[in-house]
């Protein structure tokens, strides 16, 4: 045991720790590229992975499904918001549920606090939206306390059961063709945990985050690799990308591809 201070000035004490040994600038380096390789085969993982949900088989959603949002009742297909992929999370926020009525989950508020901001997946065609059993009065309330800007609807029906949600978290994701909806995934457990960035979203969907490096079927949508990027609050000024930012988009690129091939 050894004794420390802790913030306060008070003394506590501790469990040793074995640490890794301390070593030169040149053995640090050596070790991080040793490690890196491995990390560069998780990624390509993650990549091929990623891939191969895109041709995931498709489900078509036959049931009418009624939830309640701010202004009333909306359908399933009202939740796209207009776009052609939808990520459903089911967050536990209800009687019941350990925090209510002053708190949703901790662990769905604790994914909650992760989610970016929603305008990049937007840009993508894509929605993300929150559902609970709780009514939309609370719903409100909670969202202002804890200063998040997700769509959050009201499950009405079967919905949470029909798609393995009613005991658990988890994300479901759709895709519509016009007024038709399918399934396309689902995770939830420590499949949940990675969720939050825009990049984790897309790469759960079934386009992917339509960009040209990506393994993706025939005819899917793709555009340049970086190109579509954006501030948050500029996506709907600017309709094409600005010519200043494709030109240092490709020269940073062609500097970081010159850098590690």
């Amino acid at each position: 045991m050894t004794a420390h201070q802790n913030g306060t000035g008070e003394q506590t004490t501790r469990l040793a720790m074995k640490t890794p040994p301390v070593v030169s600038p040149d053995a640090w380096e050596a070790a991080r590229q040793q490690l890196l390789v491995k990390e560069k085969t998780v990624t390509r993982a993650r990549d091929a992975l990623a891939a191969e949900r895109r041709r995931m088989p498709w489900m078509a959603v036959e049931k009418a499904y009624t939830f309640e949002g701010p202004n009333g009742k909306v359908s399933l297909l009202d939740l796209f918001e207009g776009r052609r992929q939808l990520i459903v999370y089911r967050a536990f926020f209800e009687p019941g549920v350990f925090g209510w009525p002053d708190h949703a989950c901790r662990g769905c508020s604790l994914g909650a606090d992760q989610v970016g901001n929603l305008a990049h997946l937007n840009a993508r065609d894509t929605t993300l939206a929150y559902a609970s059993r709780a009514p939309q009065a609370d719903i409100a309330r909670l969202k202002a306390r804890m200063d998040w800007k997700m769509p959050w609807y009201t499950i009405t029906d079967s919905f949470d059961a029909d798609f393995g949600v009613d005991e658990w978290h988890g994300h479901n994701v759709f895709i519509r063709d016009g007024d038709r909806v399918f399934r396309t995934y689902f995770i939830n457990n420590r499949g949940d945990e990675a969720m939050g960035t825009v990049w984790s979203y897309l790469d759960l969907s079934p386009l992917g985050r339509q960009e040209v490096w990506e393994d993706s079927p025939e005819g899917y949508p793709q555009t340049p690799t970086y190109k579509w990027w954006n501030w948050h609050d500029n996506y709907g000024a600017e309709t094409v990308p600005d010519n200043k930012w494709v030109e240092v988009s490709d020269a940073g690129e062609a500097a970081f591809r010159n850098r590690t091939e």
